[in-house]
């Protein structure tokens, strides 16, 4: 399959592009876990959809991690942030097309396991042995001042559902539509962030 035309990015067709980078890296590994990156974010979206979530809360959970393709993109799509975490690069190039309670979900998925770590004793106990290695790179939990400020954040209770399936989704065999069973999700809640914002 021919790799898209970058342009094709800003031309309408975001839905395809992130489907079509699904299909050609989705069997990546995924930084030690037991399942490929797929299959992770799959994982996120089922678990989002079995629990009757909203299309934002699905379409936050299937993309939490896109950030580790941002070298799919348009160079000019991060500006001078191709360097940021793949959290702040995946947000970074999903804002243009997706509403904030996407993009905070995508952005502030890694501050939210730091941040249940510091307010949630039994949250740590739940990570996978590859969560704790990148929590410890990442900071480790949040301070106290840390965690009062992440919680200011309106969209706090998505963020950390997000992160809930994020760990929840790491399930080695489980069973998962593909990407096309959400793409008519993305697509809807790209549509309604377009007709909001003109």
């Amino acid at each position: 399959m021919s790799r898209p035309d970058p342009t094709s990015l800003y031309s309408g067709n975001i839905v395809e592009f992130i489907g079509e980078i699904f299909e050609r890296r989705g069997a990546d590994s995924y930084l030690g876990e037991q399942v490929t990156m797929s299959e992770h974010m799959l994982q996120g979206a089922k678990l989002a959809e079995d629990a009757g979530a909203d299309d934002h809360m699905i379409a936050a959970a299937l993309l939490h991690d896109i950030g580790h393709y941002t070298n799919e993109f348009p160079e000019d799509a991060l500006e001078k942030g191709i360097n940021n975490h793949h959290d702040e690069a995946g947000a970074a190039v999903l804002a243009p097309f997706f509403p904030q309670v996407v993009t905070d979900c995508v952005k502030h998925h890694v501050a939210a396991k730091r941040y249940l770590c510091a307010t949630d004793p039994s949250y740590f106990d739940r990570l996978s042995p590859a969560s704790v290695h990148t929590l410890n790179l990442q900071g480790g939990p949040m301070s106290a001042e840390e965690a009062r400020a992440f919680a200011d954040n309106p969209n706090l209770d998505a963020i950390i559902q997000v992160r809930i399936w994020d760990e929840e989704g790491k399930v080695p065999g489980m069973q998962t539509p593909s990407f096309s069973h959400y793409a008519p999700v993305l697509q809807r809640v790209v549509d309604a962030h377009v007709r909001a914002t003109g």
